[in-house]
């Protein structure tokens, strides 16, 4: 039996405006989510007194970390939702809360003019949007995963690795330009918010994309509560769950190095701002390249070719960040070893979404896919640039982020070792065999 059969609706079949709305829909979040960071010492400028650069710059980086705390909990309502009421109910409210939070940002007052109260809505905005983008990665990636064709599911599912590293090409192409065309007075006046109010004004156009999906499961006869669709992720799907996180620990901790590279490029190898955003903007682009490489999985196996591309990850990090921390290293050098950098740990992270979400049965997959990619990037996605930025200012050792990679990316080995497929994804591969030596 199928798994499109077993689930009581036939996975639709997604034509390109269809792919379009979901990878538009999550890059938005993840633009509005992830320019923060590009900005983050303007910001800090902004929200924070602090006397020191160090000092706002570490509040603003601890602001970012606080979007991650709701990740989870918008994991756990929104998952559920999706499994309940379908993927494009949650898709829509994902989008929604993202935009508010954003125009919060875009307009809350500096702490000159409102004082203690700047911080406070600048807060709450994070918050928000934390438990939005929490809501949003396990309904899409299932989609994508549900409405590809068979044999194509880790193409279709690179789609939201590459969504991702479009929003990185957004926010630091934005950058760019206002770095490039603004006064540094008028960019920490004013100028960071611009790419605030950009997003706000895309996503009543990929609301109304979303809101035309078609859905790929049956919801005309649900009954099960939010309760019961944890519970029953909890009592059989717990595995996934914790193997789940280990495998996001690698491309989480490795993204968010990549979206500090801005701030990094300022602040530790006090580079001029145009070229700071030009290696955001760039290795954003190598990004979408690397998710690409994910593909090949369809044809020599999951496993084997996320582990190989994690392992080549571990033997080149340490030599391109030498490269890159070279007090000798040109322009054109520096932005070629951040490309080299960024396509390294992309490829395969479209297939890693693949390859955990098949761990899930239909029932539990947006749920599964959310709470654990929620989990993993709120502990070591929302921590890693607090983290790198303090560990630089006190070891005074620009290495930092290859250290801090390599340990991340050893325990992505691990979880991608110990993971497997859903029996029921297995069989419908006409595999049965491999799932019952597997224990599943």
């Amino acid at each position: 039996m199928s798994e499109s059969s077993s689930a009581g609706v036939p996975a639709p079949v997604l034509p390109l405006k269809g792919v379009v709305a979901v990878v538009i829909g999550n890059w938005l979040e993840f633009y509005d989510f992830l320019v923060f960071t590009f900005f983050a010492v303007m910001i800090g400028d902004a929200f924070f007194p602090a006397q020191s650069e160090i000092g706002r710059l570490l509040g603003a980086l601890a602001t970012f970390g606080v979007g991650f705390v709701t990740r989870p909990l918008g994991a756990a309502v929104i998952g559920p939702y999706a499994d309940r009421k379908g993927r494009r109910a949650a898709l829509t409210l994902t989008l929604l809360l993202m935009a508010f939070g954003s125009a919060m940002i875009a307009i809350t007052p500096p702490y000159s003019r409102i004082g203690i109260a700047a911080p406070i809505l600048l807060l709450v905005a994070r918050l928000i949007q934390g438990f939005s983008c929490g809501g949003e990665v396990g309904p899409a990636t299932t989609y994508l995963l549900e409405a590809a064709p068979p044999g194509k599911r880790a193409m279709m599912t690179s789609f939201q690795g590459q969504s991702q590293a479009l929003a990185t090409i957004a926010g630091g192409g934005v950058g760019l330009i206002l770095a490039a065309t603004l006064s540094r007075e008028h960019l920490y006046a004013w100028g960071w918010r611009i790419p605030f109010l950009a997003g706000v004004v895309v996503a009543p156009v990929a609301l109304y994309i979303r809101r035309q999906l078609p859905e790929t499961i049956d919801i005309s006869t649900a009954t099960r509560s939010t309760g019961d669709v944890l519970k029953e992720l909890a009592r059989e799907h717990s595995w996934p769950v914790v193997f789940g996180v280990l495998i996001i620990c690698g491309g989480t901790v490795s993204t968010y190095v990549s979206n500090y590279m801005t701030t990094y490029a300022l602040t530790t190898l006090r580079l001029p701002a145009t070229v700071a955003t030009l290696l955001t903007m760039t290795g954003g682009v190598a990004q979408m390249v690397g998710a690409v490489a994910g593909v090949w999985t369809d044809r020599f196996g999951r496993k084997p070719m996320l582990i190989a591309w994690r392992v080549a990850f571990l033997i080149l990090v340490m030599p391109i960040f030498w490269v890159i921390t070279s007090p000798q290293v040109t322009t054109v050098t520096l932005v070629a070893a951040n490309l080299s950098f960024n396509f390294l740990f992309a490829a395969g992270i479209g297939a890693s979404y693949a390859f955990a979400a098949e761990a899930f049965p239909r029932s539990v997959r947006s749920s599964g896919m959310a709470i654990f990619y929620a989990l993993g990037v709120m502990i070591f996605g929302g921590t890693t640039q607090f983290v790198v930025a303090w560990l630089i200012d006190l070891t005074k050792d620009p290495m930092v982020p290859a250290y801090y990679m390599i340990a991340a990316n050893l325990a992505t080995i691990v979880g991608l070792s110990l993971m497997v497929p859903h029996a029921e994804v297995l069989q419908s591969r006409g595999d049965l065999s491999g799932g019952l030596r597997a224990g599943i």
